[in-house]
C-alpha cells in the first residue's frame, strides 16, 4: 500500500519528521525502522528489521531511495526536490522509478516506471492529484514552465539553473488540457506560463490547446531547436545555453490569424516574391499579371466551350517553359487520354482522336512525345490515373501527395462537380462548400497553384451558355463558395450555334474575379483551329466584320 502522509514525528525514536503514514492509518519510521500501528491513535510500535517483510515483498514508493537518474543526466539534488525515488536490485542497478503526485501536502499516488521495458503503472489514485512537481513549489511568482513528462520537468528545472518552477502534466499531450483545467488556479497564480511540450506534431498541437485554456496574455509557447525532441534530450546533449535562449525567446500565444506587427519586421521587407508564370495568352497576362503559386484559379464555362482545351494549353505551356512539376487530376479520362491531349498541342494535331492518331506517322508521334518530355522534363508531369474511382478521401489524399510527395507546383483539377458526385449525402451546395474549403486549405498549406474546372448552372431565358450568354459570378453552379474561395475566376463565353464559323469558333475569355489585381472584364479572345485543335489569341485589331463596333468584342 502506498503512503499518503509524510514527514511526521516518530513516537518511538522522537524524530521530528521521519514517519510516513499509509492509507490504512499505519506509519513507518525511516529513522528507526519501526512500524507504528494505528499511528493516528498514538501509534503502537512494532520493531521490524526489514520493512519489505511487512510489505510482503511488494514494491512501492516507500521501498525506494533517492538516487541520481544517471541515464537521464538528472542530479541527486533535483531528484530530491521532486521526491523521485528509485529501487535498485542486488547489483545496485536501478530497476524502478517512482514519480510522486500530491494532493496538497499529501501524496495521492505515484507513477511507477519499469526501467527495463519503460512501462508505466500507477500506484495509488492519481485522479485527485495535481501536476507533477506541484508540491515542490509555492503558488504565485513570475514564471512557471509546463512540460509533457516527469523527466522533462526535472531536466528543464536543471537547464534553467533551478531558478523557476517546472511542472509536468500527468499523461502526456493527450490529457494535457484536462490536467491544466483541473489545476488552472495554481497555474494562473503565476504571471507567465511557458508551455514546452515535445517537439512533434502532437506536442505542438497540444501546446496551442493548453494555451487557449489559460487567460489571454498568460501563456507563451517555447519552440525548441528542431534537432531536439524534448527538454531531457537537450539536457543529455549538454545544450543548456540553447535551451535558455529558446526559453527566453518563447512567444506569447495568440490565436491563429492574430499577430503583432513587430513580428513582421524582418519578413515584411525580406519576404519571398510570389512564384508566378505567365498564361499562354497576352490578354490574360495584362489583366492578371500571370498565374501565381499559392492561388486557386477557377475556370468555368458552359458545356463544350473549351474548358479542358484551355487547361491543356496551360499544362503544355508550363511543361515547355518552366522547370515546375505539374499534377493533373482529370476525373473523366484515363491517363493515356490526358497525355494524348498534351502531346496533341506539341504536335499541332488532334492525336486524342483515334482516327487521326492512327493516320499520324508513328515516328513523328514519338518525336513530339520525346521533344516534350526530354531530359528532366520526364519528371515534370504527374497524373492521377484511377478513372472511375472517386472516393473523396482517396482523392484528397492523392492531391496532397501530388503537391507534397511529388513536389508539383501546379495542380489541375478537372472538374469540381465530379468531386461533388463522390459525396453521398446528395446536398450539392453543402458538398461544394466542403470541397472548396478543403481545396483552399490545401493550397494554403502546400503553396501550390491550383486550377479548378467548374460548371455553370443553367440560365433562365431563351438563350443558354452555348449561345454566348455573358457569364457572371452568379452563374457558378452550386454554391457562392466557389467564387468566395477562389483567388481568380475566369469564364469562357462562345456562341456555338452561330452560323458564322469564326464566331462559332471564338471563345471570349472574361475575368470575373481577380483578388490579386482587382481588374475584371473581357481579357482576350481565342480562336479554335479545328484542324490542329489549338487555341490562338486574336485581338480587337482583327478584321471588323466579326467584331462589334461598340466594344471591339467578337460576336
Amino acid at each position: 500500500m502506498a503512503f499518503v502522509k509524510f514527514h511526521l514525528p516518530c513516537t518511538k525514536c522522537g524524530g521530528s519528521d521521519p514517519v510516513s503514514v499509509d492509507g490504512d492509518g499505519h506509519g513507518y519510521c525511516f529513522s528507526c525502522n519501526t512500524y507504528l500501528r494505528n499511528y493516528e491513535d498514538g501509534g503502537v510500535p512494532d520493531q521490524v528489521s526489514d520493512f519489505k517483510t511487512y510489505k510482503r515483498n511488494s514494491m512501492n514508493y516507500s521501498d525506494g531511495d533517492f538516487h541520481p537518474l544517471t541515464d537521464r543526466s538528472i542530479s541527486l539534488d533535483t531528484v530530491k526536490k521532486y521526491g523521485v525515488k528509485s529501487i535498485t536490485n542486488t547489483s545496485n542497478k536501478t530497476i524502478t522509478h517512482f514519480y510522486p503526485y500530491y494532493n496538497g501536502n499529501e501524496m495521492g499516488g505515484a507513477k511507477v516506471r519499469n526501467v527495463n521495458d519503460k512501462s508505466f503503472m500507477w500506484e495509488g489514485s492519481p485522479k485527485s492529484t495535481g501536476l507533477f512537481g506541484q508540491q515542490a513549489f509555492q503558488a504565485g511568482g513570475k514564471f512557471v514552465t509546463l512540460v509533457e513528462g516527469e523527466c522533462d520537468a526535472m531536466a528543464a528545472y536543471e537547464l534553467l539553473g533551478s531558478k523557476w518552477p517546472v511542472l509536468s502534466v500527468k499523461n502526456g499531450a493527450g490529457g494535457a488540457v484536462k490536467d491544466v483545467k483541473e489545476n488552472l488556479e495554481f497555474l494562473e497564480s503565476f504571471d507567465c506560463v511557458v508551455i514546452n511540450f515535445d517537439n512533434d506534431k502532437a506536442g505542438k498541437d497540444a501546446a496551442k490547446k493548453v494555451a487557449r485554456v489559460l487567460r489571454p496574455g498568460k501563456s507563451k509557447i517555447l519552440h525548441m531547436p528542431e534537432e531536439f525532441k524534448d527538454p531531457n534530450d537537450m539536457l543529455r546533449q549538454n545544450s543548456k545555453q540553447a535551451y535558455v535562449t529558446a526559453w527566453w525567446a518563447a512567444r506569447l500565444y495568440t490565436p491563429s490569424g492574430i499577430i503583432n506587427v513587430s513580428e513582421m519586421d524582418d519578413s515584411y521587407f525580406n519576404r519571398e516574391q510570389l512564384e508566378s508564370i505567365p498564361y499562354p495568352w497576352n490578354g490574360l497576362n495584362e489583366k492578371l499579371y500571370g498565374m501565381r503559386q499559392g492561388e486557386l484559379v477557377t475556370i468555368t464555362g458552359g458545356t463544350g466551350l473549351g474548358k479542358t482545351s484551355i487547361t491543356r494549353e496551360i499544362e503544355h505551356f508550363i511543361i515547355k517553359n518552366t522547370k515546375d512539376r505539374v499534377g493533373i487530376l482529370a476525373l473523366e479520362e484515363n491517363k493515356n487520354r490526358t497525355v494524348d491531349g498534351i502531346v496533341s498541342i506539341e504536335a499541332n494535331a488532334k492525336l486524342y482522336i483515334n482516327q487521326i492518331r492512327e493516320e499520324f506517322p508513328e515516328e513523328q508521334w514519338r518525336k513530339h512525345y520525346q521533344d516534350l518530355f526530354k531530359g528532366d522534363a520526364k519528371d515534370r508531369l504527374w497524373i492521377y490515373s484511377h478513372l472511375g474511382q472517386h472516393d473523396i478521401e482517396e482523392i484528397f489524399s492523392k492531391l496532397r501527395y501530388l503537391t507534397i510527395g511529388c513536389d508539383c507546383k501546379w495542380v489541375i483539377v478537372d472538374h469540381l462537380h465530379m468531386l461533388v458526385s463522390s459525396m453521398a449525402d446528395g446536398d450539392e451546395r453543402r458538398a461544394i462548400d466542403s470541397i472548396m474549403t478543403r481545396l483552399r486549405s490545401l493550397v494554403e498549406e502546400t503553396g501550390a497553384g491550383m486550377i479548378l474546372v467548374s460548371h455553370l448552372r443553367r440560365v433562365e431565358g431563351n438563350k443558354g451558355h452555348e449561345q454566348g450568354v455573358t457569364v457572371g459570378l452568379s452563374h457558378l453552379r452550386g454554391s457562392q463558395s466557389i467564387a468566395q474561395l477562389s483567388d481568380c475566376v475566369i469564364a469562357l463565353e462562345r456562341n456555338q450555334q452561330s452560323d458564322d464559323p469564326i464566331e462559332a469558333s471564338t471563345t471570349h475569355v472574361r475575368v470575373l474575379k481577380s483578388r490579386y489585381t482587382g481588374d475584371v472584364g473581357m481579357a482576350t479572345h481565342l480562336l479554335y483551329d479545328n484542324e490542329t485543335g489549338r487555341l490562338s489569341e486574336i485581338s480587337s485589331d482583327e478584321p471588323d466584320e466579326f467584331f462589334d463596333e461598340q466594344d471591339g468584342i467578337p460576336f
